[in-house]
């Protein structure tokens, strides 16, 4: 009988699960447990399969997520959580590997991950390494924009853009006018901010990607600090990151478009720095796919790590 670590994955119908379930599919260094569908909304089913799983990846919204840990009475059971129920909680680890030169063993280490937030990824990832290195203030007033691929709006969302009415779905949205975006504090505390950053998403009429955006005003920053300055921090801190790239400064500079779609099917993330010295003025952007490294990509290589250190 296989002795390969067993994984359940609850939610494997959704747009993250089954991009997860077709990722992990195949190996032979893991088992998985699905439920076959009349069972899957049975709450005493599925909390006998998380409570024999060894790995259990939640890929719910919020409430069930929380319900699905509460039915937990193995304390052998270790769970990535890919809802945004526990990813400001300091009782988790956040899963963003690449954050800190200690994060990944810390994830690796754990019993309960909470997987970032799409959006956050990418927010996090080119702010965090400035904020940390001074070059740019706590309280500077953040200004996000990202759009993604309609497939981060779940299943509804794919739905109104491939069912029957697709005809009739908006080629592009801009949400979250109220600017109480869920996303809004887990940027807010993983990049070490001391002010509630602006945050507005959107969604264009494709299927996955996202890039995002965040302007600078380089009068705003420390004095002396510049645009090099800014590519040189976010370029040592990624060096060794198998999964984040820092585009070259001529590369960025190149640059007159972002493709959201440019790394689709992947678990990478793009950073850029595009400078214009003459205005004074930064972009920095990222670019990766929203159920790659912004969601299902994510919780493989998070599972990787744990499966790391179990094996140890």
């Amino acid at each position: 009988m296989s002795t390969a670590p067993l994984v359940f994955i609850d939610g494997d119908q959704g747009t993250t699960g089954l991009q997860i379930h077709e990722r992990l599919a195949g190996r032979s260094d893991l088992r998985l447990l699905t439920l076959p569908e009349h069972d899957r909304k049975n709450a005493a089913r599925r909390a006998d399969a998380i409570n024999h799983c060894d790995f259990a990846i939640l890929c719910l919204p919020d409430a069930p997520a929380r319900d699905a840990v509460a039915a937990i009475v193995n304390p052998a059971v270790r769970v990535i959580d890919a809802s945004s129920a526990h990813r400001t909680d300091p009782q988790w680890v956040y899963g963003l590997p690449e954050m800190s030169a200690a994060q990944a063993t810390r994830i690796a280490q754990a019993r309960r991950v909470s997987n970032p937030g799409c959006y956050p990824t990418g927010a996090i990832a080119l702010l965090r390494p400035l904020v940390q290195a001074a070059l740019v203030s706590a309280d500077y007033p953040f200004a996000i924009h990202a759009v993604s691929g309609y497939s981060g709006g779940g299943r509804a969302r794919v739905d109104a853009h491939e069912g029957p009415d697709a005809a009739d779905a908006p080629a592009f949205q801009i949400y979250g006018l109220q600017l109480e975006h869920k996303h809004t504090p887990e940027i807010e505390q993983h990049a070490g901010l001391s002010q509630r950053p602006f945050f507005l998403p959107s969604y264009g009429s494709f299927r996955q990607g996202i890039a995002l955006t965040i302007a600078l005003q380089l009068r705003c920053l420390p004095p002396g600090t510049t645009g090099a300055q800014l590519h040189a921090c976010l370029a040592q801190h990624y060096a060794d990151a198998a999964h984040v790239e820092v585009l070259g400064l001529e590369d960025a500079q190149a640059m007159e478009r972002l493709d959201p779609q440019a790394l689709n099917g992947t678990n990478q993330l793009r950073l850029g720095v595009h400078i214009n010295e003459r205005r004074g003025q930064v972009l920095l952007s990222a670019v990766f796919d929203n159920l790659g490294k912004g969601a299902s990509g994510a919780a493989v290589q998070n599972l990787d790590l744990m499966l790391l250190d179990a094996a140890v």
